[in-house]
C-alpha cells in the first residue's frame, strides 16, 4: 500500500477538527493527494452507527455495546474508504481511530484496554497508522471550549462528568507512553497557530 495513514486523537475540546482542516489545506496546496475523514463516520453506514452511539437519548447503552458499535463502524470505514484511498497513494488523515476506543471505552469506561484492543484487532485486521498526533488538553479547558462553541454538536459523551474526561486523558497519556514510536503528543493548550505548526511539522517529517 503506497499511501500514508495518519490519525489525530485527543479528548473533547482539543481543537483537532479545526487544526486538521488547516493541515489538509496546506498539504493539498503542496500537491499531496489528501483524504480527510473521521470516526465514527466518514461513510454512510458508519455515519448511521455514529448517530446511534452519540444520540443523547441512548443513555442506557451498555459500555460493551458502545465498544462493539465503534469497532463495527471502524471496520466498515476502513474497508470502504481508508484502504481504497491508501491503495491509490493518498495521505489519509483521520479524526480519531483505535486509540479513541482504548482511551474512552477501555480506560475511562473501565472495560480494560486489552479487552477493547482485542475487539478492534478483529475489526482493523492489522491496519495501523504510521503516525498518530495526540492533541493533549486538560479536560477542564477542553470542556470549557466546547461550552463556548455554539456550533458544535453536543453528543452523549459530553454529558459525562469531569472525572470521566480526566480518565480519558489519563488513558491517552498511557497509550502515548507505550507507543512512543507512533504517538506524538501535541500541546493543544497553546495558541491554535502553534498547534497547527507543530502538527504540520510532525506530518512533514513522516512524509520525508
Amino acid at each position: 500500500m503506497s499511501g500514508l495513514f495518519i490519525t489525530i486523537e485527543g479528548p473533547e475540546g482539543a481543537g483537532k477538527t479545526t487544526v486538521l482542516q488547516r493541515v489538509v489545506e496546506e498539504l493539498e496546496k503542496k500537491g499531496h493527494p489528501v483524504v480527510q475523514t473521521r470516526e465514527p463516520g466518514g461513510i454512510a453506514i458508519a455515519e448511521q452507527i455514529r448517530s446511534v452511539i452519540l444520540n443523547t437519548n441512548n443513555t442506557e447503552m451498555d459500555a460493551r455495546t458502545e465498544a462493539l458499535l465503534y469497532a463495527a463502524a471502524r471496520r466498515q470505514h476502513l474497508a470502504e474508504k481508508v484502504v481504497p484511498a491508501l491503495q491509490k497513494g493518498c495521505i489519509v488523515l483521520c479524526d480519531r481511530f483505535v486509540d479513541s476506543s482504548l482511551a474512552y471505552q477501555g480506560y475511562a469506561r473501565g472495560l480494560g484496554m486489552e479487552e477493547v484492543a482485542s475487539i478492534n484487532a478483529f475489526a482493523i485486521d492489522g491496519m495501523m497508522p504510521a503516525l498518530t498526533l495526540l492533541f493533549d488538553v486538560r479536560p477542564e479547558i477542553g470542556l470549557a471550549r466546547i461550552h463556548r462553541h455554539n456550533g458544535r454538536e453536543v453528543n452523549r459523551l459530553d454529558l459525562e462528568g469531569l472525572s470521566f474526561h480526566q480518565k480519558v486523558r489519563e488513558g491517552y497519556l498511557k497509550l502515548a507512553d507505550s507507543n512512543r514510536d507512533r504517538i506524538v503528543i501535541i500541546d493543544a493548550e497553546q495558541e491554535q497557530e502553534q498547534v497547527y505548526r507543530s502538527a504540520l511539522s510532525q506530518i512533514e517529517k513522516v512524509l520525508g
